[in-house]
């Protein structure tokens, strides 16, 4: 079985109600369900945004480089 993860949010009764589809393939199969917290995401201002950026100015230590493309396919015209 592979593994699924699901993000949902726990009802204001605080209970979690969880439907995953797993397919017919894995009937009868032993599952264990693990629950983890998630961390909220807190939102950068305008500022710290712009200092993020600005801290990554100059951090690229190596060479660009374009691997060879391959040949171009030749089709016939289309009329």
């Amino acid at each position: 079985m592979n593994r699924i993860v699901m993000k949902t949010r726990v009802s204001r009764d605080g209970m979690l109600h969880l439907s995953v589809p797993v397919g017919l393939a894995e009937a009868d199969h032993e599952v264990q369900v693990t629950v983890e917290s998630v961390a909220p995401r807190q939102s950068m201002s305008s500022a710290e945004w712009s200092a993020w950026i600005d801290s990554m100015a100059g951090s690229w230590h190596g060479d660009f480089e374009r691997p060879p493309q391959g040949e171009f396919e030749e089709r016939e015209p289309l009329t």
